[in-house]
Order: C-alpha cells, then structure tokens, then sequence
C-alpha cells in the first residue's frame, strides 16, 4: 500500500492543494524507518544475517514489518537484546523509539508497535541465545 499525504508548509503552502502535488510514501519506507530506529534504541542491537537460514556473520538492522491504513501504522519489530539488559525495559525503548521516529518523520499515527526479542546479543563473541517460554522461541512480555 502507498500512502499519499497532502498538503505542506512553506513558500509552497499559499498555493492550492492542486498545485502543490502529492507525496507518497511507500509502506517499505515506513518499515525501514521502523527497522532503523528500533536499532538506535539503547540496548537493542540487530539481528545476525543470513541466508537461507545460515548465518553469513555481521549484524543488520532489526526487522520490522508494518501494516498501514490510510494514515494510521502497526508495526512489529524483531531484534536482538545486548545480554544483560532488561527485556522489558529496551522493548519499551524500542516501542518509544519507533512509534516517535515514524511520526516524526511521515506524519502518520503510530496505533501499535510490537516487539519481538529474537535473540541476545553476548558480549563474549557475539553468540546468541533463544528466549524460551511458550516451545516456540518466543515469549510474550507485556
């Protein structure tokens, strides 16, 4: 889904809504914002990257996908958590970091985010672990 937001501000703002044009922002946009910003909250780091499933080395953003209706967004995020920091804690950061960073930069009303902790990032190497809880690696939080 493309989104189009109209209007403005500016030396462009005096003229009519006709002659200033659309802008559109694509849904890939707003996901890569919402990959880049949860990755700039304190203790969130990203996920390994692979390749068909086997890891190639290196980190690369946290994953997110998003669902946009007309101007309103629901995102959910995926990323790692620097061991030891407090889960719940970097996922109210990343949930903060993400929804501000989207409105801020598309105009739009962030509904939701959610936040999947992936994996811990170990300072000893790098290794990861799985959270477990629920038999699916996953494990819900608030």
């Amino acid at each position: 889904m493309t989104t189009v937001v109209r209007g403005g501000t500016g030396p462009d703002a005096a003229s009519g809504p006709e002659d200033r044009g659309t802008t559109r922002i694509t849904d890939r946009v707003i996901q890569r914002l919402a990959g880049r910003a949860a990755g700039e909250a304190s203790g969130a780091t990203g996920l390994d990257k692979s390749v068909l499933g086997m890891k190639v080395g290196g980190r690369g953003e946290a994953r997110a996908r998003v669902t946009v209706d007309g101007d309103r967004v629901t995102a959910r995020v995926s990323t790692s958590v620097e061991y030891p920091a407090p889960v719940r804690q970097v996922a109210r950061r990343v949930r903060e970091l993400v929804s501000a960073r989207i409105t801020e930069m598309t105009g739009m009303a962030v509904e939701r985010v959610d936040v999947e902790v992936a994996a811990f990032d170990h300072s000893d190497g790098g290794a990861s672990a799985k959270p477990g809880g629920r038999g699916d690696g996953r494990r819900d939080l608030e």
